[in-house]
C-alpha cells in the first residue's frame, strides 16, 4: 500500500503565488469577482480537462469593459448575459484584490483569494499533476 501511494498521481488545480500555494481538489470552479467599472458580480466556470483548464462559461449583468466578444449567448431568465466560452487554457494569470473580492466557488465551499494571499499579488492557476509528497508542500483547499 505505502509503494501505491508513493508513486500514485492524480491532477489538481494549483493555486499559486511566489512561495505560496494552494492544491484544490475539485472537477470544476467558478472563478468571481467585482467588476472595477460597473461595480456587478463576473462570474467565469472553468473545468479540469486533462493537463488543462477549460473556461466553459462567462456570465455578467452587463456588458462592458473586458466582455467577450466571441461566444455564443446562452438563454437565460436569471438576470445575468450568459456566454459559452470552451477555450482551452494551460494556465491563467491575474491579481488578486479585496477590492474586486476575487473568489473562488465549489460544489462545497467559497474560497476568498483575497484573503489568502496579499493584496494585488499575482496568481496563477493550472492544472497540476501530484504525487502524495507533492501536497506536503502546498495547503489542500
Amino acid at each position: 500500500m505505502l509503494l501505491f501511494l508513493t508513486f500514485f498521481h492524480w491532477s489538481v488545480i494549483k493555486i499559486e503565488s511566489g512561495d505560496e500555494r494552494y492544491y484544490l481538489n475539485s472537477d470544476s470552479f467558478t472563478l468571481t469577482w467585482i467588476h472595477s467599472v460597473e461595480n456587478e458580480p463576473w462570474y467565469e466556470v472553468y473545468e479540469r480537462d486533462g493537463k488543462q483548464l477549460v473556461l466553459t462559461e462567462t456570465y455578467f449583468k452587463t456588458f462592458g469593459a473586458g466582455v467577450p466578444s466571441e461566444g455564443e449567448i446562452i438563454e437565460s431568465d436569471d438576470g445575468f448575459i450568459r456566454m459559452a466560452v470552451n477555450r482551452e487554457m494551460n494556465h491563467m494569470n491575474m491579481i488578486v484584490s479585496d477590492h474586486t473580492e476575487t473568489t473562488i466557488i465549489t460544489d462545497t465551499k467559497e474560497i476568498p483569494l483575497y484573503e489568502l494571499f496579499e493584496p494585488y499579488s499575482e496568481i496563477e492557476i493550472k492544472v497540476h499533476r501530484v504525487y502524495l509528497w507533492n501536497m506536503w508542500g502546498g495547503k489542500p483547499l
